[in-house]
């Protein structure tokens, strides 16, 4: 273990060993996890997800804490002592132990190896993510490199937004001088992310007047046709050239054939790059007015999360990371996502914030979710050096 000092290609080296000598033990980890269904919506599968990782840091000598919403399962927090100055504000480690994947998805979809990637629900998103947060602070733990706190912070609820964690975590980064967020790297070559876009969801609600499409056709005023022109100004909203998206992925409206509809509404997903253009789109769809005046139109929704603007402290955090991983003998390229997640909360409180750092894989959310084996090892070792070097 690198507990002595040496060059930082030593150093990197000893890590490396370290990571490597540790990946059959991190391997029957994630099988465990993978193991404990924890879709979003079931409290118990996750609280039980969550007590697996809670005896683990334990062991190590974890402080641990359980939020306990009602709703949803209980949030994780785990506390690490630095051997450091009492003043040094904490790193933390965020992630999330819910899954997409509905109980008995494991009858279909196992856990299993097959020659370079390991399968199964939720192992790319994102528990092996999980299991080399775990692993990682055992590493700098056991070489006493741990120099500043660590609170470990996983979620139950970000696969739907998370309505109950969101305060917490916010909470406890106000007091941190970095967020490592170990959600799945970008693409096949492993990116950091340093920018993500932020999310929102609307809903356009339009409610018409039915009547008989053959007898009483003109009495009828259409909500089907209304959303329609509605859905037209909507497609218009977006931006490519500043990264604002806008996408109908739910339209649903009318009862019968032989009925003018009387209702229709549509679910749209928004992303934006930058945050001054939350107000531009609220503005937008609040402005939308129904063309028929008889027919009436209800807009509902907001943005979810803050876009992930690359920061002059992420830029820094990730050439960090990029210096070590070329000491390891691997290249560490940066990417921007459109997806979301609890990392967009804590980089819009200014608190730099290095996401991406989990597995390499693919499929998140597919039946053919996977992570590929070959850098587990690297990655976690990475994620240790960043630990240790952490002031």
């Amino acid at each position: 273990m690198p507990k002595a000092k040496g060059t930082p290609e030593k150093t990197a080296a000893r890590w490396m060993q370290a990571a490597l000598a540790r990946q059959p033990e991190m391997l029957k980890d994630l099988q465990t996890l993978v193991a404990i269904e924890s879709p979003s919506d079931n409290k118990g599968a996750v609280d039980r997800a969550s007590e697996f990782v809670a005896s683990q840091m334990q062991g190590l000598g974890g402080k641990v804490r359980r939020h306990r919403p009602k709703q949803f399962g209980d949030v994780l927090e785990v506390r690490f002592r630095g051997t450091g100055s009492r003043s040094t504000r904490p790193l933390l480690l965020l992630g999330h132990l819910d899954t997409v994947w509905p109980m008995g998805t494991l009858s279909e979809m196992p856990y299993r190896v097959e020659r370079t990637r390991a399968f199964g629900p939720g192992v790319y998103d994102m528990k092996a993510g999980v299991v080399m947060a775990m692993h990682a602070l055992a590493m700098v733990l056991e070489a006493s490199t741990l120099t500043c706190p660590v609170i470990l912070l996983l979620n139950s609820e970000e696969e739907i937004g998370s309505p109950c964690s969101r305060a917490i975590t916010e909470k406890i980064a106000a007091e941190c001088s970095a967020v490592f967020v170990l959600e799945p790297a970008q693409g096949a070559a492993g990116a950091y992310k340093t920018a993500r876009k932020g999310v929102g969801q609307y809903s356009v609600q339009v409610q018409g007047v039915a009547a008989h499409s053959g007898v009483d056709f003109e009495k009828g005023h259409s909500a089907i046709l209304e959303l329609a022109r509605l859905l037209e100004k909507i497609s218009r909203f977006t931006d490519l050239k500043t990264g604002l998206t806008v996408n109908p992925g739910i339209v649903q409206g009318g009862t019968r054939v032989n009925v003018v509809a009387a209702e229709a509404h549509a679910e749209i997903d928004v992303r934006i790059a930058r945050m001054r253009d939350a107000a531009r789109v609220e503005r937008l769809f609040r402005s939308l007015r129904p063309a028929d005046p008889a027919c009436s139109v209800k807009i509902t929704g907001a943005l979810n999360r803050p876009p992930m603007e690359r920061s002059r402290g992420t830029a820094q955090l990730f050439q960090r990371a990029q210096k070590f991983a070329a000491e390891m003998g691997f290249a560490l390229q940066e990417a921007s996502t459109g997806g979301g997640s609890d990392g967009n909360f804590t980089a819009a409180l200014g608190i730099p914030t290095l996401d991406g750092m989990g597995a390499v894989g693919e499929g998140a959310h597919a039946t053919h979710e996977c992570i590929f084996l070959e850098h587990l090892a690297p990655r976690t070792a990475l994620l240790a050096a960043l630990m240790a070097d952490e002031q």
